[in-house]
């Protein structure tokens, strides 16, 4: 039995070749890989003697060769495969072990072309795709993870096809997923990120217990590694439905800084957000926004959750907490609540991954973007086109309630006073009625909204939502402007003393 091993990723192939030579497997090996079994004492041989033909082109060409895709491709149970084999001297190749070339690492450390256009992989591709389509005959070994669980199988005699057939759509993804982000490079690098086709690719995390329903199959994937590497299981098991809300409150806590922000979430759409002196202040004003909706909510600290603060959240049923992290007293008094669930990023503040792109699926495809940006200088640019100018305090106010509202379902608006969110009302087909709806909430839970700032994702197409404002005792206005009324909304604004800011950008969130 001959095996091929080359590979881009060197982890755990010395351990892997000697177990293979322990099982009375030929190694036969290129280039680095080679160089590194000859370093650690492996029997191996070079593949030019197995191609006849020495490398060149500077390693261009090296495994693309019929004594070594013969070796792989032809079928074993086949009598007239087996007799050109021997006619022409073509020895089988039973398994191939490669990764490929590291693409991702060079993009994301150069940006020159011609070292980018060598990290292309030519002959692993086809070397895997060759023994992916060939599984009956040949194991085709594409991740270090699956090093012990072939040489396993190898010494139980657990060989077999379905064992292979794992290994083969594995490989498929493998190479899958490498062009495909080598045609969304080029895209993005010639085409503006919107060429004839484009590729969404995603490694699976772990899977959830179902989708939005429970006769729904549901899983996690991630585009790189941020998931990884920031999120931590400390309690419970993370549903389809978290993960999109920890996604929409972790991007609103996390926008912030390092400010001490927390944010809840019900449904996609926060309930309560706020921005004090401390995290437990933070948590106790924007618990006040709604707390009838926080309850079984998605809490997201961005911070560290100690002792005191668990106390208080532990008053009431909340589902989920993602933090930046969590005290061991916290995690402790968190114990006796077993539907809670809690994740962690390992960090002392929340971080998102900032995709450059962003896309929703519609029925026959999905419609692409580039990502939208809620940038901090939106509002220290932003032009005051009222009588009034803002306050510090509201400054600071209107910066929290335009993004707030720009990370909020349209058509919205927020309510802020003293850094916390008072009303909010979302995903309305009216801008009106959103803001009767959110001060109609905030009469309900007791509230008061006089002096607060509001921001609106979008202009407003008429003067009625800003006298609306004015009756609550709305203070300042941030809103993109745009309209072709945005003079009589000036004027309704200047009429009733409310600072008007206008942004020139729109956030809408459908």
């Amino acid at each position: 039995m001959r095996a091929l091993l080359s590979v881009s990723d060197k982890s755990g192939i010395v351990e892997f070749a000697k177990a293979l030579s322990e099982l009375g497997w030929e190694i036969i090996s290129t280039g680095g890989t080679y160089k590194k079994l000859k370093e650690n004492g492996i029997e191996v041989i070079e593949i030019d003697e197995v191609t006849k033909f020495p490398e060149c082109f500077e390693g261009r060409v090296k495994t693309l060769n019929p004594y070594v895709h013969g070796g792989i491709l032809y079928k074993r149970d086949n009598p007239s495969h087996q007799q050109q084999a021997k006619e022409l001297g073509v020895e089988g190749i039973d398994l191939v072990c490669v990764n490929l070339y590291p693409f991702k690492e060079t993009i994301d450390r150069t940006d020159d072309f011609d070292e980018i256009i060598e990290n292309i992989d030519i002959g692993g591709p086809t070397m895997v795709r060759s023994s992916a389509k060939n599984f009956k005959d040949v194991i085709v070994v594409t991740s270090p993870k699956d090093y012990e669980r072939v040489i396993e199988a190898l010494r139980e005699d657990k060989n077999s096809l379905e064992f292979r057939r794992d290994l083969m759509i594995k490989a498929f993804e493998h190479t899958a997923s490498y062009d495909s982000m080598i045609a969304n490079y080029m895209n993005d690098r010639f085409k503006d990120n919107f060429g004839e086709h484009r590729f969404i690719v995603g490694k699976k995390v772990f899977d959830t217990r179902y989708g939005e329903n429970p006769h729904q199959n549901g899983a996690l994937y991630q585009f790189g590694d941020f998931f990884s590497k920031n999120f931590h299981t400390i309690k419970g098991e993370a549903s389809f439905n978290n993960l999109t809300d920890i996604n929409g409150a972790v991007k609103i806590a996390s926008s912030f800084g390092d400010e001490r922000a927390i944010c809840i979430v019900k449904h996609g759409n926060p309930c309560g957000f706020a921005i004090k002196d401390t995290l437990l202040d933070s948590y106790t004003q924007a618990l006040k926004c709604d707390p009838v909706s926080a309850f079984g909510g998605v809490v997201a600290v961005n911070g560290v959750v100690d002792g005191e603060l668990a106390k208080k959240m532990n008053e009431i049923f909340l589902e989920v907490i993602i933090a930046g992290d969590f005290t061991d007293e916290a995690i402790e008094i968190f114990s006796s609540k077993k539907r809670l669930k809690l994740f962690s990023q390992k960090s002392p503040t929340l971080k998102v991954a900032k995709d450059k792109f962003d896309f929703k699926h519609i029925e026959g495809g999905f419609v692409f973007q580039d990502s939208d940006c809620i940038c901090d200088n939106e509002v220290r640019n932003a032009k005051v086109v009222s009588e009034n100018g803002a306050s510090i305090t509201q400054a600071k106010d209107l910066e929290i309630a335009w993004k707030v509202a720009g990370l909020t379902k349209s058509n919205c608006v927020v309510y802020v006073k003293d850094g916390a969110m008072v009303a909010v009302g979302m995903g309305m087909t009216s801008r009106v009625d959103a803001s009767i709806c959110a001060l109609r909430k905030a009469k309900e839970v007791g509230v008061d909204v006089t002096g607060a700032v509001m921001a609106s994702e979008a202009f407003f197409p008429f003067r009625d939502s800003i006298d609306a404002a004015a009756k609550a005792g709305v203070s300042a206005i941030i809103e993109p402007g745009g309209s072709i009324r945005d003079d009589e909304v000036i004027q309704a604004a200047n009429e009733h003393g409310i600072a008007l800011y206008f942004t020139g950008v729109r956030h809408f969130l459908h």
